[in-house]
């Protein structure tokens, strides 16, 4: 019977490159999560507008995203948006753009929940005391709302740590696609992916486990 003989050598052997790759995907997590919480407000807010313009465009936005795959969402931003627009879109690009207009599509709800959630008296408050509607989101409403949304904005940050993996379809030097690379050379796919595996889930679980510590604390409060 063939027994297979591990070499968990040839991935010790190339930690360092397999590393770099993990930073890449740390970066991209990191950069998708600002850009994704910038849009999922915009888009947050167009849902709520009173403009139904604007309204039905958020809305549209939201759903087309969240109900195609992210993967086919991710190859059309890199192989069509160059054909629409006669541009050449690297591959870092496309994967930061496709990111974070997915994650943006969902939390987009979790902004329009926070703030839906925020009492009427705090902004019948804000009103008595003079300050603009304006005024009155930006002082009153939107921090209260960030607050209640850090903990699920917390677990997109997790969510995108493992997305990011979907660059290696597009040829982004992060972990997983280094880990192909590695492959392909030593002929050790087991051993090499298995790694891979046990990085994510040293980074990720922890990550979750005190995200879900943070729900419990603020719940209590």
């Amino acid at each position: 019977m063939f027994k297979y003989q591990f070499r968990w050598d040839t991935v010790l052997g190339s930690f360092d490159f397999l590393m770099s790759g993990l930073q890449m995907t740390l970066v991209i997590s990191a950069m998708t999560l600002v850009l994704a919480m910038i849009l999922g407000l915009i888009i947050a807010l167009m849902d709520m507008s009173r403009f139904p313009p604007l309204r039905w465009i958020g809305i549209s936005i939201g759903e087309v995203i969240r109900n195609t795959p992210i993967l086919v969402q991710l190859l059309w931003v890199y192989y069509v948006l160059p054909i629409v627009f006669s541009v050449r879109i690297e591959s870092l690009t496309a994967l930061v753009v496709g990111l974070s207009l997915y994650q943006a599509a969902f939390i987009s709800e979790v902004y329009r929940s926070g703030i839906q959630g925020v009492p009427t008296g705090h902004r019948e408050a804000a009103q008595v005391l003079g300050l603009t509607p304006i005024q009155s989101f930006f002082r009153i409403v939107l921090p209260q709302a960030v607050r209640m949304t850090l903990p699920p904005l917390a677990s997109n940050f997790v969510q995108l740590i493992k997305f990011s993996s979907l660059g290696a379809v597009i040829s982004v030097s992060e972990i997983t696609r280094r880990g192909m690379e590695l492959s392909a050379t030593n002929f050790r796919p087991l051993e090499t992916f298995t790694f891979i595996a046990v990085v994510y889930f040293v980074i990720c679980w922890p990550l979750a486990m005190a995200i879900r510590w943070w729900e419990r604390r603020l719940q209590n409060r």
